[in-house]
């Protein structure tokens, strides 16, 4: 458990160290997501590598359902903006695509190789160009630093071209980290190179929302306390505005496993994510 004022950051922040079986996740999530895109490209419903941007990792898939998509529904994975990319991931489009959204997972530059404010504008470009391939609404999620992508979408210097962000319908950010301040105390920031104005500029939690949109802050109950708090901390401070807040503690799951529920269409997470219940 965290005890406040931190005085180990490192650990304050650590996830796998306190998640039993933590290093099976990785490969396990590999394989589920190559079975389910193999699985994908034999039905022709899946646009793999697309491209966003001039960079290498620069590239989306994007996953269709069998019928004319209701919507886009884009994923952004984490990994403290320094690990994993797009094929991690994409079993975790099962659900919105039985509901008849497209999914789009888009890759990222990673850090040291850029900042984290360079990667948000990445994540606005890949956002932008699946939504000129996809019509409708578009609902973003996104776990972890991915949590912090989406959020920061929809606040602060405006990334998103103004007709990107009217079609936004919902923003649903799982075990985000919404306020970098804390990381600049971590071992990490020899690769992310957070400074004050970084995480003065970047942090949603510092930041104002730029539209009423929905957003649904979404957390394990059983992860770290940082992340608890940090989910917390953006329902406290948005809520205040003219945004719509939810927040969930999903009870029993952790950092590794709360991310399950996309992948199953009835899930709270998954209807949370597309607007289904509210």
């Amino acid at each position: 458990m965290t005890n406040y004022p931190i005085a180990d950051y490192d650990d304050a922040y650590a996830n796998g160290a306190y998640i039993p079986g933590a290093s099976d996740y990785p490969p396990r999530w590999a394989k589920q997501a190559s079975q389910f895109r193999m699985q994908m490209e034999s039905q022709q419903k899946a646009r793999l590598d697309l491209r966003y941007g001039d960079r290498p990792r620069n590239t989306l898939d994007l996953f269709l359902p069998g019928i004319a998509p209701k919507g886009l529904a884009v994923f952004v994975h984490g990994g403290y903006w320094q690990a994993f990319d797009k094929s991690s991931w994409s079993h975790l489009a099962a659900g919105a695509l039985a509901h008849g959204y497209a999914v789009a997972m888009p890759s990222y530059t990673l850090c040291p190789d850029i900042r984290i404010g360079g990667i948000a504008r990445e994540i606005a470009a890949a956002v932008s160009f699946a939504a000129g391939e996809i019509g409708g609404p578009v609902h973003l999620t996104g776990h972890s630093a991915g949590g912090h992508l989406v959020t920061r979408m929809i606040s602060g210097e405006p990334l998103l071209p103004e007709a990107v962000l009217r079609r936004i319908a919902g923003v649903t950010s799982i075990s985000g980290v919404h306020d970098l301040r804390p990381l600049m105390h971590t071992g990490m920031n020899d690769t992310l190179h957070i400074d004050a104005p970084d995480a003065q500029t970047e942090s949603p939690v510092l930041l104002t929302p730029l539209a009423a949109i929905p957003v649904a802050a979404w957390v394990g109950a059983n992860e770290r306390p940082e992340f608890v708090r940090q989910n917390r901390a953006l329902y406290d401070m948005w809520r205040g505005f003219a945004t719509s807040m939810s927040i969930q503690e999903d009870p029993g799951k952790h950092h590794f496993d709360v991310i399950d529920g996309l992948a199953d269409p009835e899930h709270p997470l998954c209807r949370a994510f597309l607007g289904l219940d509210g």
